[in-house]
């Protein structure tokens, strides 16, 4: 198995970047049955500095499909825009050399896009992401509401932990070992509480019972680093969302009570302001007195 390791790498990415591998993966996750001298063309985009661009997996079908397959353990809510960059740039990089303003009508392949979720929070078996949920409301403006939308972009969610979507999973056999694969570490990181041991376990396990045994046998070292840089910047995140929310939380609460307290005094003033000018004080003297200019 042949590994392309000039971009983010990770047990997901080098797993999968194998034309055949592909060519099964997009098959269970198409519900289809590709040929086996189907040509694929991995087109994943590999350290675009200028942009950070980089996504897991890319990929082209007998020049007539292009696929994006994002690896997520939590899903982002901009995820549809992330890959309409992504899918843009990869244009770009294909239409190179051709005259956009030609007469000649371009052909460009169809897009179809995928996140495969394999987090520990609750998650439906699918789920769709579209553009149009970022879209700012256009009413807000006083303009008409929009029947449809002139731009779009649909992301199909597919949850590949263990138990979940089991008919997709097991169609193709390199995603249900990963699947399995994660599962175990995660079951050996719950009993000894240490994600290096719990990594070399799995590993261990899975090379005695035939699960992706090639893969870790070429790639068992890279399989540590990876998921220990994976997994620990999962956990860094996942810590830092937290405080974020507890800052969040406290900061709110002392927004909330000098927010009440300002308005208390705001409308304390304009009671006060109401009185004294029925009462015949000068309005400019009322204002300047009660901090009102």
């Amino acid at each position: 198995m042949s590994i392309n390791t000039k971009y983010k790498n990770s047990v997901f990415t080098t797993l999968f970047n194998d034309s055949a591998v592909l060519r099964e993966l997009y098959s269970a996750l198409g519900g289809v049955a590709l040929p086996p001298d189907t040509p694929i063309e991995i087109n994943t985009l590999e350290n675009v500095l200028y942009m950070d661009f980089y996504n897991d997996i890319s990929f082209e079908i007998g020049g007539k499909l292009v696929v994006l397959i994002e690896h997520q353990s939590t899903i982002n809510p901009n995820m549809a825009l992330r890959l309409l960059l992504y899918i843009t740039r990869i244009l770009e990089k294909k239409t190179q050399g051709s005259t956009l303003y030609s007469k000649r009508r371009l052909t460009i392949p169809n897009p179809e896009f995928f996140v495969l979720y394999n987090g520990t929070d609750p998650f439906p078996d699918t789920a769709v992401l579209r553009l149009s949920d970022l879209f700012a409301n256009p009413e807000d403006l006083g303009l008409p509401e929009r029947t449809h939308h002139l731009l779009d972009l649909e992301v199909k969610i597919i949850n590949i932990n263990g138990g979940r979507n089991i008919e997709i999973v097991n169609r193709c056999k390199e995603l249900a070992e990963y699947s399995f694969f994660v599962d175990k570490v995660r079951e050996y990181q719950r009993e000894s509480g240490n994600l290096e041991e719990a990594i070399k376990k799995a590993v261990k396990y899975c090379e005695k019972h035939d699960i992706l045994r090639e893969y870790l046998k070429i790639h068992g070292s890279e399989v540590l680093k990876m998921l220990l840089e994976e997994w620990n910047m999962e956990d860094a995140i996942a810590y830092a969302r937290k405080e974020g929310r507890e800052d969040g939380r406290e900061e709110g609460i002392e927004f909330g009570m000098a927010k009440g307290r300002y308005e208390g005094r705001a409308e304390g003033r304009e009671d006060i302001f109401e009185i004294l000018s029925r009462q015949g004080y000068p309005v400019d003297e009322i204002r300047k007195q009660l901090d009102l200019e």
